[in-house]
């Protein structure tokens, strides 16, 4: 097998320590039976893990050489089916159309004429677990966060960074932690530091694991979820002011606004606002609004 370097511009550094890798894979809470998406797979150090605990891996590459390492590297896995390795970006792969195609035949009591029937997408539980590179993080939240068929758990390595501001250990809030826990319960795993890493990155990383995946905040709170993220991104727009001044165009726009919540919350930064803070402030703006 050919030697691999590291490609920069595709954000690649290879996880090297066996210990963080269990830890990801025991984080996974990985049976036979579970669909894994790993998103770059890189040497495939991860990939040979998760195949002695699930039947059934679908690997995303966009590196052509490492596409065709992985293809000789996992030859067995991928004849036995047991592994499903894919060229692609996955920033442009439509997850619903392309799951549907893969692996029917051994998703146990899944019909995929059945779920097409019912929804217009394939219809079954997967758990995204990979060591992503940095550079796409904030679009993969977004992508299957927002997908119609979520994940229904992700164990992601980030960027150690990213990984507190996501669980706001400080008590401020951001719009990314806003927008992991409006989804599901974000957890910070474990640091993981640079030198386990090759290349070894500038930055310390972190395995951040996001249980709990759906649409349930807004289905149980009864919120336009499109209108709330219009409320938050407004909320955020200017961080040192406060939420009555960053609001005030949607607040103006409204037949009548609940006085008593905006004293409340309005005299407040959004960093100090919780989901649920966001959630009363947009149900009460989109029921009132012109």
């Amino acid at each position: 097998m050919q030697i691999h370097k590291a490609k920069k511009s595709l954000g690649q550094n290879f996880l090297k320590s066996n210990l963080v890798i269990k830890k990801i894979v025991e984080a996974g809470e990985i049976s036979p039976d579970d669909i894994i998406l790993e998103i770059g797979p890189g040497k495939g150090a991860l990939t040979e893990k998760l195949l002695e605990k699930s039947n059934c891996i679908i690997a995303i590459e966009k590196d052509k050489n490492l596409f065709q390492f992985l293809q000789e590297k996992f030859a067995k896995e991928i004849t036995e089916k047991k592994l499903i390795l894919l060229e692609e970006d996955i920033l442009n792969l439509d997850i619903s159309s392309n799951f549907s195609s893969l692996r029917p035949s051994r998703i146990t009591g899944w019909d995929p004429r059945e779920a097409q029937n019912r929804k217009g997408y394939p219809d079954f539980d997967y758990k995204i677990i990979a060591n992503i590179p940095y550079n796409i993080t904030g679009a993969i939240f977004k992508k299957f966060l927002t997908e119609k068929n979520q994940p229904e758990m992700m164990i992601l390595m980030v960027q150690h960074e990213v990984a507190k501001r996501i669980v706001a250990r400080n008590g401020k809030e951001s719009i990314l932690s806003i927008s992991i826990k409006a989804y599901g319960e974000p957890k910070l795993i474990t640091k993981v530091p640079s030198r386990y890493f090759s290349p070894e990155p500038a930055v310390d990383s972190a395995v951040i694991a996001i249980k709990n995946i759906s649409r349930r905040t807004f289905i149980e709170n009864n919120a336009n979820e499109d209108f709330f993220w219009e409320v938050v991104r407004a909320g955020f727009a200017h961080k040192r002011k406060k939420l009555s001044s960053n609001l005030k165009n949607l607040i103006k726009n409204s037949n009548y606004i609940d006085e008593n919540l905006i004293k409340t919350l309005g005299n407040k930064r959004a960093e100090e606002l919780s989901l649920i803070d966001w959630i009363n402030i947009s149900k009460n703006i989109n029921i009132h609004k012109k």
